[in-house]
């Protein structure tokens, strides 16, 4: 079993970029700190403990009049040190606090990675926000790119609360990722497929229709599957790392985000499937992620 499981991990894969691309300080009054990253970026940097034991980076870019709390879970080929100007952006544009955090084995993070310590690492990350920001579920919004779907859904699945969900670029499973099987097998890793259904918050699906790493069927799907949907946006053109920098990516999210704020007057009625189910495609690419 461990053999089957490990075999398909491996063919998966994570690309944690060799060597990282920033470190760790702590300065002599004890904070940590990002180099490149200046006190008026208004940044504090966290270093947590998972279940298992390892010690895991996290920022928590805040914005002085934020409406929610975004926690963001990075593609499989990304770190932190890559990421600083697009959560700076994200912060500004959106009027959130952005809390990002690099998987066990990332970054200056310790550890290996794995579909499991990913989830580990999530769900230190959202204790972190709890204890140290006060922030409640009803007030944060999960937001996964690519392999980062897996984790959020994870996390997504077991919070009844959450004010919302963004899947960027998302997986229906790893195996599907490869081949179009119908049926989610023991072995299979991140079954975001059978994740989705349990989620009771309202569900934004983000996907380029030229991704040739997850296939836009992947996306499809699953806001098919989501029991409450969000206007999706099919990104024309999109390929699979390059959606940030299409002018509609960042106009859609900003309206869910409005849309995210009335909820807790009037909450917003399922929406009807109106596409048909779509046969997910073969792709032979087999990294994916932010590069």
């Amino acid at each position: 079993m461990g053999n089957v499981t490990s075999s398909v991990a491996a063919k998966f894969a994570f690309f944690p970029p060799d060597p990282p691309t920033y470190d760790v300080f702590r300065e002599s009054d004890g904070r940590l700190v990002l180099p490149g990253v200046t006190a008026d970026k208004n940044m504090e940097v966290h270093l947590l403990e998972t279940k298992p034991g390892n010690k895991i980076v996290a920022t928590f870019w805040k914005h002085p009049f934020a409406r929610f709390t975004v926690l963001y879970s990075h593609g499989n080929a990304a770190d932190l040190g890559q990421m600083h100007e697009l959560f700076i952006e994200l912060r500004a544009h959106l009027r959130v606090n952005i809390m990002s955090y690099d998987y066990s084995g990332y970054g200056a993070s310790s550890g290996k990675p794995s579909e499991f310590n990913t989830y580990y690492d999530i769900e230190a990350v959202y204790n972190c926000l709890k204890k140290d920001y006060g922030i409640k579920q009803e007030d944060l919004i999960l937001y996964g790119q690519s392999v980062g779907s897996g984790p959020t859904l994870h996390l997504a699945s077991r919070l009844q609360k959450l004010r919302g969900v963004v899947l960027h670029s998302a997986i229906l499973s790893g195996i599907r990722v490869l081949c179009p099987v119908k049926m989610t097998f023991w072995f299979d890793i991140y079954k975001n497929i059978d994740k989705i259904r349990l989620v009771s918050c309202p569900v934004l699906v983000i996907h380029g229709t030229n991704d040739d790493i997850v296939d836009l069927s992947h996306g499809k799907r699953l806001w098919e599957l989501a029991k409450e949907k969000y206007d999706p946006l099919w990104v024309k053109g999109g390929g699979h790392c390059n959606l940030e920098t299409y002018p509609e990516y960042i106009k859609h999210l900003r309206r869910f985000i409005n849309a995210m704020e009335k909820i807790s007057i009037v909450k917003p009625t399922k929406q009807l499937t109106q596409n048909p189910s779509i046969e997910v495609k073969h792709n032979k690419c087999l990294r994916f992620g932010i590069r």
